[in-house]
């Protein structure tokens, strides 16, 4: 990359739903002079690549590399020199549908494996704040409510995270290391009924049944993670129905989905994967797409107390209108 006067300079373009990180990018030009950077700046749209529109089709003439969310060139053709295009997500499951994504010679690389510690924050912050009653008790704080009488949202009860078992529905960078942090929640003095920390459960598409398959093959924050796949105690693997029935009805207190949504995962929990869901009164947190759960029967499950509660990280649709439920 920007190699010297005798190789091809490359021209690097990012179309981003942020402001300008003019730090980051001086950074990279003082590191590659070779390399010239440019930055346009695209508003978050509710129709992903379709933003394209607002982009002008001139800036993609002479470009090599994209760093992009979702904006792609309408055709390959607007971009000839394009070599390399770089998703700022994880998944690609936005732009699936768009011309360059379903035929294309261009290297099409993701961001996938860095956004676990962010993530598995974001998983343990509102798995505790529905633990720990955290939303009842700042309402009455507001009200300057102090009635240690006062049942309002039963907040006295408390079930803390030690000894709870979490299901991991697709074992990857994110899995991993929401795996890690739970492990974390815990000691090493045996605690009641020997329980110590949350016990680990991972399910994923095709077997991991040696230790050399348990590996994560992909980029991992330093640290951070489960590379060899030692956390899980069991392990379950599958598409159809009845492997992730199996896998659901391990007594699992906490699930976290974080699979790719494909056709096979769309729906993949509804009304019957709730209800099994429910024998333990779990909690539900979603950080992958929300297809992959039926809005309704969520809805249902929330209502009726199938489930003690559930976090949203995604929703079908997206965003959800004013009038929804959830």
């Amino acid at each position: 990359m920007g190699g010297g006067p005798d190789t091809k300079k490359e021209k690097l373009l990012c179309v981003l739903p942020f402001q300008e990180p003019i730090k980051i990018l001086d950074h990279l030009r003082k590191k590659f002079p070779d390399l010239e950077i440019s930055f346009y700046h695209l508003k978050y749209a509710e129709v992903a690549w379709k933003t394209v529109k607002e982009v002008p089709k001139e800036i993609f003439k002479d470009i090599t590399i994209l760093v992009t969310l979702s904006a792609l060139p309408p055709q390959q053709s607007d971009a000839p020199k394009l070599e390399l295009i770089h998703f700022f997500s994880a998944g690609t499951n936005h732009v699936q549908n768009h011309p360059i994504y379903k035929d294309t010679d261009i290297t099409l690389t993701t961001s996938s494996g860095i956004h676990g510690p962010q993530i598995a924050e974001w998983v343990l912050m509102t798995a505790l704040v529905q633990s720990h009653k955290y939303n009842t008790l700042y309402e009455m704080q507001k009200k300057k409510n102090w009635d240690k009488n006062d049942t309002e949202g039963d907040y006295h009860k408390v079930r803390d995270l030690v000894g709870q078992r979490l299901g991991v529905l697709g074992y990857g960078s994110i899995g991993r290391q929401v795996a890690r942090v739970a492990k974390a929640m815990g000691n090493n003095v045996p605690y009641y009924k020997g329980e110590t920390s949350m016990d680990v459960i991972a399910y994923t598409a095709s077997p991991k049944d040696t230790p050399e398959k348990k590996k994560d093959a992909g980029f991992i924050v330093p640290h951070t993670g489960d590379p060899d796949g030692s956390i899980p105690s069991a392990w379950y693997s599958g598409l159809d129905k009845p492997s992730l029935h199996n896998f659901l009805s391990q007594d699992i207190d906490m699930l976290l989905v974080s699979v790719p949504l494909t056709p096979q995962t769309k729906h993949f929990l509804s009304t019957a994967e709730l209800s099994i869901l429910g024998k333990r009164h779990a909690f539900i947190s979603n950080i992958a797409r929300g297809q992959i759960i039926d809005t309704p029967a969520l809805v249902s499950a929330l209502k009726d107390g199938t489930l003690r509660g559930a976090a949203l990280d995604v929703t079908d649709p997206e965003p959800l209108p004013k009038d929804s439920e959830l």
